[in-house]
């Protein structure tokens, strides 16, 4: 095996390593973005019925000009960042999407792109893998 091919097996191997923290912590963001928002649902239940009263929630959303500049810019960002989801699983050939757009709907879009983004590390992991030059017996013969 040739130094170029040691280093870049090591560059690979490192750049994996370098990344599992990070996709880690993607999934944490995952947990806590269903989390967090669904305790400030229960809470809105309990203060306005013993449901989810979806146009009550839209109306106090926008009940000020801070609540309705929050509510669009979320919904403007999501929508861009949704669509590039959906783009970006299919030119990595991602499984999950399904759960990642469920999950956007129905516990909260802080749920749903950390989880994307989680899933997309663990396939670019296993792309970088699959990349991996294979070293032979022949090969590791001939470096001894």
């Amino acid at each position: 095996m040739t130094a170029n091919s040691e280093n870049s097996s090591s560059n690979t191997t490192t750049a994996i390593q370098g990344n599992s923290t990070l996709k880690w912590l993607y999934l944490a963001l995952a947990i806590s973005g269903a989390v967090l928002p669904w305790l400030a649902n229960v809470d809105f239940i309990r203060e306005y019925g013993s449901s989810f009263d979806l146009g009550m929630f839209v109306r106090l959303a926008n009940a000020n000009p801070a609540a309705s500049s929050l509510s669009r810019d979320l919904a403007i960002g999501a929508t861009a960042v949704v669509i590039w989801i959906v783009q970006e699983s299919k030119r990595l050939q991602m499984r999950g999407l399904p759960w990642v757009l469920l999950s956007c709907v129905t516990l909260a879009f802080a749920c749903g792109a950390p989880l994307f983004l989680y899933l997309r590390e663990r396939r670019l992991e296993e792309i970088a893998r699959d990349q991996e030059p294979k070293t032979t017996d022949q090969e590791i013969a001939v470096s001894n």
